[in-house]
């Protein structure tokens, strides 16, 4: 059997601490190597980008393999909102962009990623 491969979506502040939690729990469940974790943030989510103590969480489970994505669209309206003040370029750099957050959702199950929407 191959690598599990999932793509976890976060949509809303209050699902950070469970959607880390399930990162956590996958990689020590089936080992770093045998997984391939997306985390992708969009909508109001993408405030965590923000959150120092979040930052260090995801930083910590990057250096484990899991991959952490941003949606450009949620982070340029939210930044227009005034509701973040982070830009692209001032992202970690384990944090990646993707244009759209739900084109990478259908791309990734296309790929034979599980959905999970914690």
């Amino acid at each position: 059997m191959g690598k599990f491969k999932v793509i976890i979506h976060v949509n809303e502040m209050d699902r950070w601490n469970v959607a880390l939690g399930n990162v956590s729990n996958l990689l020590a469940s089936v080992g770093n190597d045998n997984v391939d974790a997306i985390v992708l943030g969009n909508g109001n989510s993408v405030i965590a980008y923000e959150d120092p103590q979040k930052i260090k969480v995801m930083s910590e489970l990057s250096k484990k393999g899991a991959r952490f994505r941003a949606c450009r669209n949620s982070l340029n309206k939210m930044k227009t909102e005034g509701r973040i003040s982070v830009t692209e370029s001032e992202l970690p750099a384990f944090i990646k962009i993707v244009p759209a957050g739900i084109t990478e959702v259908i791309r990734r199950q296309h790929e034979g990623y599980a959905y999970l929407k914690p």
